[in-house]
């Protein structure tokens, strides 16, 4: 068996950023740009007004109280084609462009206007309520960076450069396929000894949540042909992740299978629990992980070797954050020889501190307590007992609507 820490150097070796594409910003959401962009225009184009009120000459109305002439009125979107004389004003709207001459704004709640006339009540400093030309950026402006992840806040920044297009990382394919005569999907006849299957649904969400795109494979039973058929539907894919099949049982098949179809094998069992009988190689293209059967196991092996594979292949530098240090709140007996992800809550204590308490039960066919945890302690192998209160790393899971 080899350590975590080498399987993962292994599987992430070989990952290459995927090619880049081109996409509308309607289409960015969650994408990976794959270039830097720079600003097509200059935001705001001209000094333009932030309020409401008259486009004067400071100079005009520095002995406030002071009487102007409004000479025009320039709304958003339009312009006042003449230059301010001393003893002008032009009546400005929020976002409009400041006329020749003019230098600050006199908001409408300091002024008294009667026909032409115009009364200043107090006087403004140059710049005053104007906001001047490249105020947010200038053209040529390098404002996102290759690596960044489109958000909405960065589409819309995006939209306001002038950028129609794009360049972002093609997603990932990536071919789940699950093995085993005794599973089925949901909502279908549950046979004697038949299970429901629930890893193919939830590594599809994973692999959405960190920006690949799922290929059902659908469910290869524990026969060559069938494992062989399947298999084969996964050219054009840059990840094959199997579940179930992978150990040393008489059914278990789809090392032998996939090495007869072509595969190299890099590994196979790995230092950890859960997630043992984990398996890496290369099918032509496509990276394989073969991850275990058992839905717990499955879904802490993609999170800790899929997500990172993912990212990387979009061009990100991460995907396996450090663990942030916890307090722990229960005591746990020694380890063993295997790296050990125990699924805990979090809380924060009276200081402030993250509190993360592993439940009890750890099978790794309770689904349960998985979906109820916050993270994952670490526990070293051969770690000595610990108590109640003691430092641990603590894996937490994303969070948000990508969470996993």
């Amino acid at each position: 068996m080899i350590s975590v820490e080498e399987a993962t150097r292994r599987v992430l070796d070989g990952a290459q950023p995927l090619p880049a594409e081109t996409v509308g910003l309607s289409d960015g959401l969650g994408r990976i740009l794959a270039e830097d962009v720079a600003a097509r225009v200059t935001q705001p184009w001209a000094a333009i007004s932030a309020m409401d009120g008259f486009a004067v000459r400071s100079a005009d109305v520095r002995g406030a109280p002071a009487r102007l002439r409004v000479v025009g009125e320039v709304p958003a979107g339009g312009r006042f084609s003449e230059a301010l004389a001393p003893g002008e004003c032009v009546r400005i709207f929020t976002g409009a462009p400041l006329p020749d001459g003019s230098d600050a704004i006199v908001i409408q709640e300091d002024a008294e206007r009667d026909g032409d006339a115009m009364l200043v009540r107090e006087p403004v400093a140059p710049g005053r309520y104007v906001r001047p030309a490249g105020l947010d950026f200038s053209a040529g402006d390098i404002l996102l960076r290759a690596g960044d992840v489109l958000t909405a806040r960065r589409i819309g920044l995006a939209a306001a450069m002038n950028v129609p297009w794009l360049a972002v990382r093609r997603r990932p394919r990536v071919a789940l396929l699950a093995t085993g005569d005794e599973i089925v999907r949901p909502g279908e006849t549950i046979g004697p000894s038949q299970i429901v299957s629930s890893n193919a649904f939830a590594l599809a969400a994973l692999v959405r949540a960190c920006g690949g795109e799922p290929v059902d494979l659908g469910i290869a039973r524990d026969d060559r042909a069938s494992l062989l058929r399947l298999a084969g539907a996964a050219r054009g894919a840059d990840v094959l992740i199997t579940t179930g099949g992978a150990s040393v049982g008489e059914h278990d098949l789809v090392r032998e299978v996939l090495v007869e179809a072509g595969m190299t094998l890099d590994f196979w069992r790995i230092a950890m629990r859960p997630g043992k009988p984990l398996m890496f190689g290369r099918l032509a293209e496509a990276a394989v992980l073969g991850l275990p059967g058992n839905p717990v196991s499955a879904l802490v092996c993609s999170m800790l070797f899929a997500r990172p594979l993912v990212f990387r292949l979009l061009g990100l530098p991460g995907g396996r954050e450090a663990p942030e240090t916890a307090r722990l709140g229960r005591d746990l007996p020694a380890n063993d020889r295997r790296q050990d992800y125990l699924r805990s809550t979090a809380a924060r204590d009276d200081t402030g501190q993250t509190v993360a308490t592993p439940f009890d039960l750890q099978d790794s066919s309770v689904l349960t307590r998985l979906a109820a945890s916050d993270g994952l302690v670490v526990r070293p192998p051969h770690a000595p007992p610990a108590r109640r209160g003691d430092p641990v790393p603590f894996l937490r899971f994303p969070a948000g609507l990508q969470g996993i």
